[in-house]
């Protein structure tokens, strides 16, 4: 996809910007979709964006609420609220996971599905941004119960969705079965089999081989890529990970092998810390046994929220969002920070974190390797031929080192940080796709 930037090189002159802490409330800084707004609107101003380009890409293209009745198992009928967005399709279908959580919001979802837009964009994959979630508490329904709620879902939203238009994946409280259970869903309306509808699906049923652990295994390729760029070495590098689900789980694992000295775990329900590094295959299994990181015998006790805070060579926030805020950036005390979670920086604490000269990895980077392999499943689905796993780890850790290379490039370039460099390179690859198609009348 080589061509030249949408943006002339004559006008791609340095604007100072205000500092991000005086545009947003304290109120505003939390809010997801405030956030992604700011920061877009950054990035549009140092790229000097038209004004027409800029009002169509700062928007979703649209938005569905669902209200879902569901049969519970006691005989009563609940009924949840559901979303989907599609924020863009002017590169390919909508793409964005599903997400099931008490406090899931449209905002949430909004920033999310944009988030997908200029994710997809920065590693230069043909996908627009989407989104999707159930406002539910999944860790109170049974199996059954999530099934039902996960079927009436796909069959409200099943116009808005397909291979051609928007194909969704698992996210926050959502896996494989909740892929099968779409795909089944979405099939039986068809009256036939249709795979590629969704991605992370289990492997018997048309996923991809080494989507359990793409995202994990990208986060290890940038943290790689990062300590070639700054003169690092692996041996000696401490690696602190806030989240221990899938994707904090693969990168401590992946990274473990590789030889870094994973020093600390944060959870939702504790921590733990090792100075000499902690055995992460025997954490695996101790969590696997126990339902819980907690107890583990080879590390102690840890505050989940001041492991965040200790010395290390790189933090990975790969949990949830706002972990990182202005009421606690100042404290931190790692070289890098690798986001696995989706917006787990606040834009206030961006401002700190540049001025302590914090490397940053942004999220619409560092956790791309899970649509990118995605893609490679949405791929592999519609050919109907299937690659082996070293195949898609090849594959996958190219696109991921060139993305990386391509975003370092841009901030030098452009003299600004990385996350800024990621929204301009990923807005100008979106804008130039847009200008080309033209606006239909």
């Amino acid at each position: 996809m080589a061509r030249e930037s949408l943006i002339p090189a004559t006008e791609k002159r340095e604007t100072k910007m205000p500092a991000i802490a005086n545009i947003l409330t304290l109120e505003q800084e939390k809010n997801p979709w405030e956030a992604q707004a700011a920061r877009f609107d950054l990035a549009a101003r140092k790229l000097n964006l038209d004004n027409g380009i800029w009002k169509v890409l700062r928007m979703p293209t649209r938005e569905l609420i669902v209200h879902i009745p569901v049969a519970m198992d006691d005989g009563s009928i609940e009924v949840f609220t559901g979303y989907r967005v599609q924020h863009s399709i002017a590169r390919g279908p909508g793409k964005g996971g599903i997400r099931y959580a008490p406090d899931v919001s449209l905002d949430e979802v909004r920033a999310l599905a944009s988030w997908m837009t200029w994710k997809c964009a920065v590693v230069n994959i043909p996908f627009g941004g989407a989104k999707g979630g159930i406002i539910c508490d999944p860790k109170h329904m049974s199996q059954g119960e999530l099934e039902r709620m996960t079927r009436r879902y796909t069959a409200a939203i099943i116009d808005f969705i397909g291979p051609e238009k928007d194909v969704p994946a698992p996210d926050m409280n959502t896996n494989e079965q909740t892929m099968a259970w779409i795909m089944d869903t979405y099939s039986m309306h068809m009256g036939q089999t249709v795979t590629a509808v969704v991605t992370g699906k289990p492997v018997n049923i048309g996923g991809s081989r080494g989507r359990r652990e793409a995202t994990g295994r990208g986060i290890s390729v940038v943290c790689d890529q990062a300590l070639k760029h700054l003169g690092m070495d692996i041996a000696g590098t401490r690696v602190i990970i806030q989240g221990f689900g899938n994707v904090g789980s693969n990168a401590a694992h992946l990274l473990y092998k590789k030889g870094y000295t994973i020093t600390g775990i944060a959870e939702y329900d504790g921590g733990l810390y090792n100075a000499d590094g902690i055995d992460i295959p025997a954490l695996i299994e101790h969590r696997a046994k126990a339902g819980t990181i907690n107890g583990f015998a080879k590390a102690e006790a840890a505050d989940k929220a001041e492991l965040l805070t200790r010395e290390c060579e790189i933090l990975i926030p790969a949990a949830t969002e706002n972990v990182i805020t202005s009421q606690n950036a100042a404290d931190l005390r790692c070289k890098i920070l690798c986001e696995g979670a989706n917006g787990p920086t606040t834009i206030v604490a961006d401002d700190i974190l540049e001025d302590k000269r914090v490397f940053v990895i942004p999220d619409i980077l560092a956790n791309a390797g899970g649509v990118t392999a995605s893609y490679f499943e949405w791929v592999q689905d519609r050919m109907g031929y299937f690659w082996t796993e070293a195949e898609v780890n090849q594959r996958l850790d190219a696109i991921m080192t060139e993305s990386f290379t391509d975003v370092v490039s841009y901030a030098t370039s452009h003299k600004v940080n990385n996350r800024i460099a990621a929204y301009m390179l990923a807005i100008d690859r979106v804008a130039y796709t847009t200008k080309q198609r033209g606006m239909y009348a």
